[in-house]
């Protein structure tokens, strides 16, 4: 099942276009995300309600959970499989030092070996990613 997982996504990375050819929209996500006048929530989702982190669980395991892992502590199978090191999201010392503007932009654009989510989600369900992700090390 691992090998079928890890195929799908080379797949579809694969037919996923490059930031090369993608147009420029840096105005885009990250411009509304300042727009909206908030730093809590850069998409504009607001304060982190118990509504948007439940929304933010549900992308986050459709779209993270696989390198991430269940509980954000790096460990999802395609992370195993391709032997990477991620953070573990459930020690607060993890996110201290990144900003929810950044975390918003890493989500959008990717950073390293992920994949963004830029055109698809909104910027509203990135801020509910980022609620979520942030309640994480909240919990235990």
């Amino acid at each position: 099942m691992r090998v079928v997982l890890a195929c799908i996504v080379a797949v579809w990375l694969w037919q996923t276009p490059s930031a090369d050819t993608k147009k420029s929209t840096d105005n885009s996500s990250a411009g509304q995300a300042e727009t909206a006048g908030t730093t809590a929530a850069p998409g504009g989702a607001g304060k982190a309600t118990p509504a948007s982190v439940a929304s933010g669980k549900k992308i986050y395991a459709t779209d993270c959970l696989m390198c991430h892992g269940k509980e954000g502590a790096g460990d999802g199978d395609l992370a195993v499989d391709m032997k990477l090191t991620l953070k573990d999201y459930r020690d607060p010392a993890t996110l201290k030092d990144i900003s929810d503007k950044e975390m918003f932009e890493i989500i959008d654009k990717g950073k390293g070996k992920m994949m963004g989510e830029e055109g698809r989600l909104k910027p509203e369900q990135i801020s509910d990613v980022v609620n979520y992700v942030r309640s994480l090390a909240k919990k235990g």
